[in-house]
């Protein structure tokens, strides 16, 4: 680039003051530094911005014409140096999701993410855990939304929100009528599961302890809508988030089923990110979306 900042600078404060003494006032210069950068900018493009009459600058022809470019040039530098001092701009994201999160709350927030004035891209990987552990310990990805517990010396693990599952059946099911499964109801039961390494699987497994061993695991599926349709068809019954069974139990086509007290199945969901990653404005943002969702 041929022409600084600086000099651009000095060419408004001149074409403004009409006088280089108090254009270099303005811009807390010596007149002659002034003076030197405005010959300097001439000089670079072989052009006269101004008719100069005594000590007075007057904007010629030229000058008239440059004057509203330059400016623009100097608002956008300006702008630019608030947002990276400030911080504020919020820009494309590369986000991570299980597949719960993914498929039942990720989509809102990125529509949320894209309607802010500067309409930023957000794309989306959906995977397990261990998946989207691995992409944003590698930078392939700037924030992550799990269901799974995580321990990695490289990744900080934030809470999000609490998430419970739950055990599932379709209406015609045997156990659908039941009041209340005993852990012998559970142990006799033919399960349609998460594939292991899933959030949902490792949750479920928590839950489950003491009974793992003797469970009858029909299919491990990798696909939420997967497995509800095989419970629907009578195949087994499942185990999975409230977020991906509520419209399913409006509608009827599948029913919760009440485990006994001693099992757990409550779990929280987490943002990760690396601990190595600058937290720009868009993941700022984007955690504060996630954090206002109901």
């Amino acid at each position: 680039m041929k022409y600084s900042f600086r000099q651009l600078e000095v060419f408004l404060a001149a074409a403004h003051f009409q006088n280089i003494t108090r254009a270099a006032e303005s811009l807390a210069m010596s007149q002659s530094a002034a003076s030197s950068a405005l010959k300097e900018l001439e000089n670079q493009f072989d052009i006269q911005l101004f008719d100069r009459v005594g000590k007075r600058l007057q904007l010629n022809e030229l000058g008239r014409l440059y004057r509203p470019k330059v400016e623009a040039v100097l608002a956008q530098a300006s702008e630019l140096e608030q947002a990276l001092s400030k911080h504020t701009e919020v820009g494309a994201l590369k986000v991570g999701a299980t597949l719960t999160i993914g498929n039942y709350l990720a989509v809102g927030v990125m529509a949320q993410y894209m309607n802010t004035p500067d309409h930023p891209r957000v794309s989306l990987e959906v995977a397990n855990t261990s998946t989207i552990a691995r992409r944003v310990k590698d930078f392939e990805l700037d924030i992550g939304l799990i269901e799974g517990e995580l321990q990695s010396p490289e990744l900080d693990v934030l809470p999000w929100r609490g998430d419970e599952l739950v055990v599932f059946c379709s209406p015609t099911h045997p156990l659908a009528n039941k009041s209340s499964l005993s852990d012998e109801d559970l142990r006799n039961a033919t399960w349609i599961m998460r594939e292991p390494g899933s959030g949902t699987r490792q949750s479920f497994e928590r839950g489950m302890h003491g009974l793992l061993p003797d469970l009858n695991v029909l299919l491990e599926l990798e696909h939420t809508e997967a497995i509800k349709r095989a419970v629907e068809a009578d195949l087994g019954i499942g185990c999975l988030s409230e977020v991906v069974l509520a419209d399913a139990f409006k509608r009827g086509s599948l029913v919760p089923l009440t485990v006994p007290e001693h099992r757990k199945f409550d779990r929280q969901f987490y943002f990760i990110l690396h601990k190595q990653k600058y937290r720009s404005a868009g993941i700022d943002a984007w955690i504060k979306l996630c954090r206002q969702l109901r």
